[in-house]
């Protein structure tokens, strides 16, 4: 997984729309399609099938939260809560339009969702490549924020685990959250 990306559609509108401006919510199985077509304007992610991202929309909308502005998708933090760790959210995917670069949203999403699930995670998980600063950035960013440690190890490696086809991943763990 790459965690954070920003897509580079060239069918969204050309001027910017602000962070502020777009409505974080709880995504329903109307964004699993526009989730679909983010993720793939927007590589490196790793892209899923629609029913991927329908079940994501549904199954896990707990542990999810949508960003739209004007009417569209803009932004999408996908997540879960592994079965073996019932106080720890994994954070599976986050992608941002281009629209919406650099204005915040990605943590604005992560600590909308914490607040959601509040009382309920004691940690944060998510793997990233060692390319990947925006997502670095990111966590690192959230982690000050909550005043708790960050801790980060290879989790999944180029060679063994993924046949030469991809970077490392790097599993990175934030908590405990108070």
């Amino acid at each position: 997984m790459h965690a954070i990306t920003e897509s580079t559609e060239t069918s969204e509108p050309t001027h910017s729309i602000h962070a502020g401006k777009a409505r974080l919510r709880k995504p329903t199985p109307d964004d699993g399609f526009a989730l679909n077509q983010l993720v793939a304007a927007s590589p490196p992610l790793d892209p899923n099938s629609v029913y991927c991202n329908l079940l994501q929309c549904t199954h896990f909308s707990d542990t999810a939260i949508a960003a739209e502005a004007e009417g569209e998708l803009v932004g999408f933090v996908s997540g879960y809560i592994p079965p073996n760790k019932p106080t720890t959210l994994f954070v599976w995917q986050i992608v941002i339009a281009k629209s919406m670069r650099g204005q915040g949203l990605a943590k604005q999403m992560l600590s909308q969702l914490l607040r959601n699930l509040a009382g309920k995670i004691r940690f944060i998980e998510t793997t990233i490549t060692p390319d990947n600063q925006a997502s670095w950035n990111l966590f690192h960013s959230l982690a000050r924020d909550l005043d708790t440690p960050l801790e980060s190890r290879v989790f999944y490696t180029r060679e063994r685990h993924f046949g030469g086809q991809h970077d490392d991943e790097h599993l990175l763990q934030i908590g405990p959250i108070t």
